[in-house]
């Protein structure tokens, strides 16, 4: 049996069912060292970045498609876990750049090459960057979070010259250069297959890879597998260890389990908190555990719809809901809780922190009644299925102890290519979730969940002028270097949000791998996703 069969009849199995040792050798016999295989729960909607509703999975496709003009370097965390380092940018793309106060110049390599031999010039630079801060959606949010808002700000220069003019000081621009979204694209390649109705062209992107990173995708299915080969011409780093990357899509958290176990499968993600504590605790395989920065999973409600259009409501369900529980029963300890403060007001100006409430059901029911809602009501409480292994059993949590002060909530299971597009249009009145803000800083996170202007992260439709000018006071204060407004600032904005709870923040998670031991290079990434470039098959 080949091995893309084996691994076809094991995502089928719903009871784990394995081949014996010596198909397994078989199916593992060519190429094995050049090639990595990876396991998750679902997989990307999409290929490109800049494309409406793509989900996370989404995002490893760019990343490694795609180049960027810079990247960020490493450190080693206390656990000795790679990560990346947010406070170093290196070059990609570009050899080398000069910044000043209101531009920054990027020198080009001349010798980077797209996937089909065209060479990558300035011109593409540009056409990428308009298309980022024109296509609407995610990717225009995001380039505008770094005050990168209008094509008039990107120059050719020449050939190999770019340059980036500021609209304003802002602490953020650079860095918000190295995330995924500012990716160059081969824009004559995307240029040929656009429409009138499609300038862009972010159908061919959805399926095809445009781009001149370290892996091209040559095959790939829906929901089931995508296939890379490495870009053997890739100029922007040191040539990839691997040479062919197979990602599968396995929905049982059981078949991915026993597939890391038996050493059928290189890495293996999205598997419950349960399993990798005991994977942990066996040691036949490695599993690295980091707390994702800037990251919480929450409870959100719909501000604009009754009755969580009432402040009292919204507090009576943060006085209910089952902290404790979660971290032990779904969470078993490879979490930070985010409730138990002594308050709700700031300790500090960072983020995440704990907030204040906990249980307290004589309470919750008295700010029901006071909103007049003493015999509770009905809802919809929705999450994510392609984080299922975390979303469902909370959500299952959550409705029971809503349930306690009256509130009855059917829960809604969204599939997970569908989930961007249905938080868009801000109807589900709650839901389960996680959040990460890319750039580890408070209000970068808050610009995206909280500031009124903003229909991406927000996803509570909360909107509020004197938050919004608290968050914008915090960014003016970071790049002016003011450290007291911005402490105030900050302070500010969290207690606002402690108080006013449009989400609640249930716990920090840590993004859990487990691995052969064989693999080495792992490092843990803003977006939470593998990054085959420094992966090593031993």
């Amino acid at each position: 049996m080949k091995r893309r069969d084996f691994l076809k009849t094991a995502t089928a199995t719903a009871a784990v069912s394995l081949l014996p040792a010596p198909a397994i050798r078989t199916a593992w016999s060519q190429s094995r060292q050049e090639t990595l295989l990876f396991l998750t729960e679902s997989g990307p909607n999409n290929f490109d970045i800049h494309g409406v509703g793509t989900n996370r999975p989404g995002y490893e496709v760019s990343w490694n498609c795609y180049d960027r003009l810079m990247s960020y370097g490493s450190k080693t965390l206390p656990d000795g876990t790679l990560s990346y380092d947010r406070d170093k940018l290196v070059p990609e793309l570009a050899e080398e750049w000069t910044a000043g106060d209101m531009s920054a110049t990027f020198k080009l390599r001349k010798d980077a090459k797209f996937h089909d031999g065209t060479p990558i010039t300035a011109k593409d630079v540009k056409w990428s960057f308009d298309r980022a801060v024109t296509v609407g959606g995610f990717p225009t949010f995001q380039m505008k979070a770094g005050s990168l808002e209008k094509p008039e700000q990107f120059v050719a220069v020449d050939d190999h010259t770019f340059r980036v003019d500021f609209l304003r000081k802002d602490k953020l621009t650079m860095p918000d250069l190295a995330v995924i979204v500012p990716a160059v694209y081969n824009s004559e390649l995307i240029k040929k297959n656009a429409t009138e109705k499609d300038p862009w062209g972010l159908e061919y992107t959805k399926v095809n890879t445009a781009g001149g990173g370290a892996y091209k995708v040559t095959r790939s299915q829906a929901g089931t597998e995508v296939v890379y080969e490495r870009f053997e011409e890739w100029k922007s780093g040191p040539l990839p260890k691997i040479k062919r990357v197979i990602w599968r899509m396995v929905p049982s958290a059981g078949n991915r389990r026993a597939l890391i176990e038996r050493g059928d499968a290189d890495i293996s993600f999205d598997l419950p908190s349960k399993d990798f504590a005991e994977l942990k605790a066996a040691g036949k395989v490695n599993v690295t555990s980091t707390p994702i920065g800037n990251g919480i999973w929450y409870l959100g409600m719909n501000v604009k719809k009754a009755p969580f259009d009432n402040v009292k409501v919204r507090q009576a369900v943060a006085y209910i809901l089952p902290y404790q529980k979660i971290m032990d029963a779904v969470m078993f300890g490879l979490a930070k809780p985010m409730y138990g403060a002594a308050s709700n007001s700031a300790s500090a100006p960072v983020w995440p922190q704990p907030h204040g409430y906990k249980p307290e059901i004589e309470k919750a029911k008295a700010l029901l009644a006071e909103a007049g809602m003493a015999n509770g009501f009905e809802t919809t409480l929705s999450f994510d299925l392609g984080l299922g292994v975390i979303g469902e059993p909370v959500s299952v949590l959550i409705q029971e102890s809503l349930a306690s002060i009256g509130i009855k909530a059917t829960i809604n299971k969204i599939p997970g290519a569908n989930w961007r597009g249905e938080l868009v249009k801000k109807e589900l009145p709650m839901i389960v979730n996680f959040f990460s803000g890319w750039l580890d800083y408070p209000e970068y996170f808050f610009f995206w969940a909280y500031h009124g202007q903003n229909a991406v992260f927000n996803t509570m439709s909360y909107q509020d002028a004197a938050m919004d000018a608290l968050i914008d006071g915090a960014r003016k204060a970071a790049a002016e270097g003011d450290a007291a407004a911005y402490e105030t600032d900050v302070k500010g904005f969290i207690d606002k949000a402690f108080a006013e709870v449009p989400r609640v923040p249930l716990f920090q998670p840590y993004l859990n791998v487990a691995m052969q031991k064989t693999i080495t290079g792992y490092q843990y990434w803003f977006h939470r996703q593998l990054d085959y470039r420094t992966l090593v098959k031993g």
